[in-house]
């Protein structure tokens, strides 16, 4: 319930309340009791990459599976608004914000780090390391980590909201993705809870990647102007950018959100020409076409692969995370987490368009950005590693934020590298500030229960909450407290995987049955 007064107007008290109370117990473990909540954390995650391996994997497949379908079916021509509403954003505008909120800090932190952990390592599907084809697998397994699998997962989330906001008129909440199989109960306290989970997901997935941003920031600013990497530094970069980010939100989705967002795409294909001009441009070019179709031949193998042979105990009677375990369950697992919040924002910018034009656009067209992007930045790297002087992967080994900046000198270590080293910084930075303040702007639309425009204390009280989040975590261990709440927002991505089924359920209930379950799409000026 919505209150229209006092300290909690334009919010639920009780969701906002019992989220608070959650974030208070998890970070006051992290600094109080940190090996404890570490132990408990990584005995959770291994339980479930053992026992719901096959969950993860089966739902990122049927997900993605069930998009192409509806896309092409006759439902696909439907629009999310009215029958002759527009988009109200142009194509450019909204590939930016809705690339920004879903792929942002983190493609920018894997792009080289993950297929050189590939190659050096080998993995299941290849014994080699260090060769021509462990360089073909490893841009295979980071393609299909960052591609059509993972939009599929935010698409989900994202297309039920749009669905039952603009076309059936419903709040732009989480809990109303259920109406059809739920009815009236979404107002009552499933309702909440399906918030509340949502809504922990969230702030911790975005408080995680936070943590990772500053931490590659300050590795640019080490390497442009060797500032000391430290907490300390890395606290200020906080405060800094959660006041930027603030800024941001308040303007509004149309004027800071919107520039930032569009800003960062031109700011990354500044970064490709540099890969493309000074990198190696003929193995970039090779490489993405080769990894393209190496990729489309294995995407229905890898989708369906749960590693039954793989060893899932060390014997010494505790679960072993295996390869699968660390890489693509733990990815499946955290684009989950992270579904509410790029599922909520993607919506919001969504308007207007046929569901056959979001599924295509924010599956397939954002999959191939990330596909560019990958070979540009891992393809570089790679080369560099095969063919040129070498190093990236220690590099990666010692510490994984280095190894953006150890792939600009390697192309050149004069001024253009180091060119390309401050704008390499700057973007890390905006995508950190787009990310904040979309999940800032996420945050409280959930709370309000839908509302577009939630009030503006709200908005900066979230905002200054995910950064203080991310500092205490930073101030409380660094590196690893992170990686234990990342590990955290991963098991809150079990509960809400079950919800994300009920949303592809209710998806199909609502487009095939919109008489019978008297869901009536919005009529235009003119009658349509």
């Amino acid at each position: 319930m919505i209150l229209h007064s006092g300290p909690f107007r334009g919010i639920n008290p009780l969701v906002a309340s019992l989220t608070l109370g959650i974030i208070g117990l998890v970070v006051a473990a992290a600094v109080f009791f940190p090996q404890g909540l570490t132990t408990a954390t990584d005995v959770g995650r291994s339980y479930i990459t053992y026992y719901f391996n096959w969950w993860y994997v089966a739902l990122a497949a049927v997900f993605l599976f069930f998009l192409i379908g509806l896309a092409i079916s006759p439902y696909g021509k439907f629009r999310l608004g009215k029958d002759d509403e527009r988009p109200e954003f142009g194509y450019f505008a909204w590939f930016a914000m809705l690339y920004a909120a879903g792929q942002g800090i983190g493609i920018i932190f894997w792009s080289i780090a993950e297929p050189m952990m590939h190659l050096s390592q080998g993995t299941p599907f290849s014994d080699a390391t260090n060769s021509s084809e462990a360089a073909t697998v490893a841009m295979r397994l980071a393609y299909f980590h960052w591609g059509l699998n993972a939009w599929g997962i935010y698409c989900i989330v994202a297309l039920s909201l749009a669905l039952m906001a603009y076309r059936y008129g419903k709040p732009l909440s989480i809990r109303h993705t259920l109406y059809p199989i739920l009815g009236k109960k979404v107002n009552g306290w499933i309702g909440n809870l399906i918030d509340i989970i949502a809504l922990f997901a969230t702030l911790f997935g975005i408080a995680t990647s936070l943590g990772l941003g500053v931490q590659q920031i300050n590795s640019g600013l080490n390497f442009v102007w060797d500032v000391p990497i430290s907490v300390s530094v890395q606290m200020v970069l906080i405060a800094a950018i959660t006041l930027l980010a603030l800024i941001s939100v308040l303007t509004g989705l149309k004027r800071g959100i919107k520039y930032l967002s569009e800003a960062n795409m031109w700011l990354t294909f500044i970064l490709l020409g540099f890969f493309l001009v000074f990198g190696p441009t003929r193995y970039i070019i090779n490489n993405f076409l080769d990894s393209i179709g190496d990729y489309f031949v294995h995407v229905i193998p890898l989708s369906f692969y749960a590693g039954a042979n793989e060893v899932a105990d060390n014997g010494s009677g505790s679960w072993k995370d295996v390869w699968q375990g660390w890489w693509t369950i733990f990815y499946w697992g955290w684009w989950m987490s992270w579904a509410p919040f790029v599922g909520v924002f993607v919506a919001r910018v969504s308007r207007g368009r046929t569901i056959r034009e979001f599924i295509f656009g924010v599956v397939g067209v954002s999959s191939i950005l990330s596909f560019v992007w990958l070979s540009a930045y891992g393809g570089s790297a790679i080369f560099v590693e095969l063919f040129g002087g070498g190093g990236i992967t220690d590099m990666v080994a010692n510490d994984v934020s280095l190894a953006l900046y150890a792939t600009f000198e390697a192309i050149d270590s004069g001024i253009i590298g180091l060119i390309a080293g401050v704008l390499g910084t700057v973007l890390v930075s905006t995508y950190f500030i787009t990310s904040s303040d979309s999940g800032t702007l996420v945050v409280t639309t959930i709370l309000s229960e839908g509302d577009p425009h939630p009030l503006s204390r709200h908005r900066l009280m979230w905002g200054i909450i995910e950064g203080v989040i991310a500092a205490v975590l930073l101030v409380a261990g660094g590196a690893w407290a992170l990686t234990t709440l990342q590990t955290a927002a991963i098991l809150a991505s079990l509960p809400f995987s079950i919800i994300m089924v009920l949303m592809a359920f209710s998806v199909y209930k609502a487009v095939s049955q919109e008489k019978k379950l008297g869901l009536k799409p919005h009529q235009s000026s003119r009658g349509a």
